[in-house]
């Protein structure tokens, strides 16, 4: 069938298209100033940063849009974005905007991924104004955020309560998530993890796997994604089945395992993706230049 789309305070761990369709930016030859806390949403805690590409560009630039991770209760976009991911990807012409969201037990899961899509479509109405191309747009995430993104690109409920639809997006990069398949992620847990995955996702069955992306899978989802892992068992089993469900269903995936174990592998892999010595930065760079060209 035709696809259309965890770090808590330092322990590890997520209509028709006639917005992206209208509003294609113009080409932006000089990089206007950063933009810190754009409300795209009535909480305190909707507010995104957008970074325009720091290099000239001769058309508007695509969009790479970052989840932050926290184990859905922790983080946020000034602490937990990576600063190697900003310079580098708006000095390589891409525009680059990291999101806040609500976070749990003030707002459930469900909000936080509809919160995702909710920036997504403000950022789409303000393409123009902003400089950057609405057609040509990426979903990235780390840890929680990692979840976040990949439940939206394959529950279209979230997308689709804004009026967008999921091949609005290009693709999604997930680095170094775990619980895209929530029940087996709480059933392997240790008595540390799983009081954290138990206030995040509850206990009820039902609920559970509606916020599995692997329970989505079957679509519509996102064409193309880029899934990353560190070599933790369970992030790594995690990956490995998401991308096995996303391919049996037509998406086109990439699965790539780095150096990396335990908290320290974790981190790393946000806080060094984008320095041109961490092995995970030319992948990413080779796959969103893949999918960023023309059609």
């Amino acid at each position: 069938m035709r696809a259309i789309g965890w770090v808590v305070a330092g322990l590890f761990l997520a209509g028709p298209p006639v917005l992206a369709q209208q509003q294609v930016a113009p080409a932006a030859p000089l990089a206007s100033a950063p933009k810190h806390n754009l409300a795209y949403g009535t909480a305190p805690e909707q507010t995104l940063d957008y970074y325009p590409p720091t290099v000239f560009t001769r058309s508007a630039p695509p969009l790479i849009v970052f989840v932050h991770g926290g184990g859905w209760e922790h983080g946020a976009k000034d602490n937990a974005t990576g600063a190697a991911k900003i310079r580098h990807f708006t000095g390589n012409g891409y525009a680059f905007a990291t999101i806040d969201y609500r976070l749990v037990p003030g707002a459930t899961v469900e909000q936080q991924a509809q919160d995702v899509a909710t920036a997504l479509a403000w950022l789409v109405a303000h393409a123009r104004d902003l400089g950057f191309n609405p057609n040509r747009m990426v979903l990235m995430g780390h840890s929680a955020g990692a979840h976040l993104a990949a439940l939206v690109a394959t529950d279209p409920r979230y997308m689709h309560a804004q009026d967008l639809m999921l091949d609005q997006l290009r693709g999604v990069v997930l680095l170094d998530g775990a619980a895209y398949d929530v029940p087996a992620q709480m059933a392997e847990a240790g008595r540390f993890m799983r009081p954290i995955y138990t206030k995040a996702f509850g206990t009820d069955p039902a609920r559970q796997r509606a916020l599995s992306p692997v329970a989505h899978s079957k679509g519509p989802n996102v064409l193309s994604f880029l899934i990353l892992h560190v070599q933790r068992e369970d992030g790594t089993r995690q990956s490995e089945a998401l991308a096995r469900a996303l391919r049996a269903e037509g998406s086109k995936v990439e699965v790539q395992g780095f150096e990396g174990r335990g908290l320290r592998g974790h981190v790393a892999m946000n806080r060094q993706l984008g320095e041109a010595d961490y092995p995970a930065t030319a992948v990413v760079d080779r796959w969103l230049s893949a999918t960023f060209a023309p059609r």
